[in-house]
């Protein structure tokens, strides 16, 4: 049987949460988002789970939420931290914040050999996607990731950030980063404002890659850190690869879209819907606790 990993992005601190976002208990057994991920994953096939976090988690992470995952699924744990750099590049001692989603995936070279899943530890994805990542990753050598609606995506508490997906036949064309998006669709753009329409796909970091992404990756860095490695707060998102990538020839991605409507805890104030969205999934059978 071939094999596939859910990578599980969990080293962001959660600022604008404040806290430990990523085992914040949403569920009726004090289940964190993630535990919901990996459950959805396996069932679609998946076989094992890599939670990429920093080392100052590790304990409260595994006593929280690997413990109880590691009974049900094969788990490993890769640490991203500031001074995992490549050869040749040293990590400035000012440096605080991480490099990144890209250099998130980057730390997962050697753990990860086969084809994988990207997701955020604090985004529920739902079912239908983890089922359409797994079945494409099978069957195809293409890179792939699932695009939702940004009517699904959005938080009546505040403004986020999605990755606005252009797409022709199937394909991403491109991704742009709208970092500041509010409840309606409005978007806060260099000259103003941008109405987007509540259909628009876009990305919420739920990608399907096979390992030679690490190739790229590498080659990537590199090249980021001799621009960037004195910058305090300059971020190698995952997205601007892709979409490199895609630019240049190298890569095609399919957008697998879905319908479910995506949850998550940006704000302190999102707990409540999210646990009520949750108990109801639960109450209707989505998932048999």
């Amino acid at each position: 049987m071939a094999h596939a990993t859910l990578v599980v992005m969990a080293a962001g601190m959660g600022s604008r949460f404040g806290g430990l976002k990523q085992v914040e208990p949403v569920g009726p057994n004090g289940e964190a988002i993630l535990d919901f991920s990996v459950y959805d994953a396996k069932r679609a096939g998946f076989d094992k789970v890599v939670f990429i976090i920093k080392k100052q988690i590790e304990q409260e992470f595994k006593t929280l939420v690997g413990s109880r995952i590691e009974k049900i699924i094969d788990v490993e744990y890769v640490f991203q931290e500031t001074d995992k750099l490549p050869a040749g590049f040293v990590c400035p001692e000012t440096r605080q914040k991480p490099w990144g989603t890209g250099h998130a995936i980057l730390c997962c070279k050697g753990v990860v050999n086969e084809p994988f899943a990207v997701v955020n530890a604090d985004d529920y994805y739902g079912v239908s996607g983890f089922r359409s990542i797994y079945d494409y990753l099978m069957a195809n050598d293409n890179y792939c990731m699932v695009g939702f609606r940004l009517g699904n995506t959005v938080t009546e508490n505040g403004t986020v950030s999605r990755g606005v997906c252009e797409i022709e036949g199937g394909m991403l064309r491109s991704v742009t980063e709208h970092t500041k998006i509010g409840p309606d669709g409005t978007s806060a753009v260099a000259d103003g404002e941008v109405k987007l329409p509540m259909d628009t796909v876009v990305s919420m970091n739920m990608w399907g890659f096979t390992p030679d992404i690490f190739t790229h990756l590498e080659e990537q860095f590199t090249a980021f850190l001799k621009e960037n490695l004195q910058s305090e707060k300059g971020e190698f998102f995952l997205p601007f690869v892709v979409d490199d990538l895609i630019q240049s020839g190298k890569k095609q991605v399919a957008v697998l879209t879905t319908e479910d409507k995506w949850y998550g805890v940006t704000y302190k104030e999102d707990k409540e819907p999210v646990v009520a969205a949750i108990k109801a999934l639960v109450d209707n059978g989505v998932y048999d606790l």
